[in-house]
């Protein structure tokens, strides 16, 4: 006979006893965690207590990301067990759960009260119809949708924290397995703290679409930094007119008070693309690039178990429009043993929910990692294709390496290019593995000297370590918040 139940005690846990042997080992295996029991019992009986929270990366224990874990029990001979009876959907404060026979399906910790449509419609009714008058000293900040606290969000966010201490700051998060800097507060999207902070918030800075029926309250300023420069056509460039894309990227646009731009290129493919033509466009460089001139990577590679005299080459491709997951164009343990370097899998944000982490010999996935500019700070090489991640690492000066074998698929059927890539990219092109391999082996900075120069004199200009720094002090300036 086997049973389970949920348990508060110590923090969240399923606590699943059974009849006979003790298992070998009792596990929580997920896309992007893997939690092993402490099992206990030596009789006729045995317990396995499971924490629903994880660390990763050397940080501290959060609940687990919400998604469908398969709870594995082995014992010595590998025998199955029964599984117990179900366990109906239970709030164990930081996150939800059930139990569907050995499927485990975990939940942001919203009261079912409001995880409804009509629940969220009393909560944006309540939210929109607020009088303007009464905005706390706050900032409402979101990156990527909430899925990590990351990017030009975050650097603000600390610049902030640096100058202007009395200042609240909310971050919208999908669950509380997201980690917020120090001092922050994580509000879950959809719950009533969440409605309520991005309400009250004098100044937003975010980094993507708002969505969630956004209104703009008088006084209320949205700062949007976006989350790179562009090679790829987006918004209203992408290929095929659709008059409800172009209506959507409209409305979104009208949202901004001002936006964030890298390099004057990037201001001005921006704003013709969100028809944002009318209003302030800050060119202050990335302040997630400040990282990479004044910071030291020892920590992030202490955290990832790398020694520090390994190479590091980190892959890190975009997303494609016809597929969920990171794309297959690499074998990052072949990779790995052909270069012999620790290989990084760093797949787009878009593909963090659908995908599982790469795993294998000298092999890290690290999609799930909260912030790329340390992966990038660490790296000795990046492999990319059309990733706007390569504006960012030519900061860096190390060399760059361009895996494209679709090239000629993506830039005339999905998206397009904004320039000939192959006629500017500051490193080697290839089209396969093996070609990758070969000038991972042979590199030739000569090649690429002048081109990789006028790349970052075109786009790094600006990227000096101190972008965080002036945009907080125009927020100031502008009085968006009171120091």
């Amino acid at each position: 006979m086997t049973e389970a139940r949920f348990t508060t005690e110590g923090g969240p846990a399923l606590v699943v006893s059974g009849d006979g042997e003790r298992p070998a080992s009792v596990e929580i295996v997920g896309a992007r965690a893997r939690v092993a029991a402490r099992v206990t019992g030596r009789g006729k009986t045995w317990k396995a207590t499971l924490p629903l929270r994880a660390a990763r990366w050397g940080g501290a224990e959060l609940p687990l990301p919400s998604g469908t874990y398969q709870v594995r029990i082995a014992d010595a001979e590998g025998r199955g067990i029964r599984p117990p009876h179900d366990i109906p959907l239970a709030q164990l404060g930081t996150l939800r759960a059930s139990l569907d026979g050995w499927t485990l399906l975990i939940g942001p910790p919203i009261d079912p009260a409001y995880d409804s449509g009509e629940g969220q419609d009393a909560l944006e009714r309540r939210y929109a119809t607020r009088p303007s008058a009464g905005f706390e000293n706050a900032v409402f900040f979101e990156s990527f949708y909430g899925r990590n606290a990351s990017c030009n969000p975050l650097a603000i966010d600390r610049e902030i924290a640096r100058r202007a201490p009395g200042v609240t700051r909310y971050w919208s998060v999908v669950d509380l397995s997201v980690a917020v800097p120090e001092g922050a507060i994580p509000v879950v999207e959809g719950s009533p703290d969440w409605w309520r902070a991005r309400g009250a918030a004098r100044l937003l800075v975010v980094n993507d679409w708002l969505r969630r029926r956004f209104s703009r309250r008088k006084g209320q300023v949205v700062l949007q930094t976006w989350h790179g420069t562009p090679l790829k056509r987006l918004a209203l460039h992408r290929p095929g007119f659709d008059p409800r894309r172009t209506a959507a990227v409209i409305r979104e646009s009208r949202r901004w008070n001002i936006l964030l731009a890298q390099n004057p290129y990037a201001a001005r493919i921006l704003g013709k693309a969100y028809a944002f033509l009318t209003r302030p466009v800050w060119v202050e460089g990335y302040p997630r690039n400040d990282v990479l001139s004044t910071g030291d990577g020892a920590a992030t590679r202490e955290a990832l178990g790398i020694r520090p005299e390994e190479r590091v080459i980190l892959y890190a491709p975009t997303w494609r429009d016809d597929r969920d997951q990171i794309v297959d164009f690499v074998d990052p343990v072949a990779l790995a043993s052909a270069t012999d370097a620790v290989v990084l899998v760093r797949g787009h944000s878009r593909t963090l929910l659908p995908g599982r982490d790469a795993e294998g010999p000298r092999v890290i996935d690290v999609t799930g990692f909260p912030d790329t500019s340390l992966l990038l700070l660490v790296a000795d090489a990046l492999v990319t294709d059309y990733s706007s991640v390569m504006f960012d690492y030519s900061v860096t000066g190390k060399p760059m390496y361009f895996l494209v074998p679709d090239m000629e698929h993506y830039r005339g059927e999905l998206r397009g290019f904004y320039f000939d890539l192959a006629a500017h990219a500051p490193g080697p092109m290839v089209r396969s593995q093996e070609e990758l391999v070969a000038a991972l082996a042979d590199p030739d900075p000569s090649a690429h000297a002048a081109r990789y120069a006028q790349w970052r004199q075109k786009f790094n200009a600006r990227d000096d370590g101190r972008a965080a720094e002036r945009v907080v002090s125009r927020i100031l300036d502008q009085g968006f918040i009171d120091a």
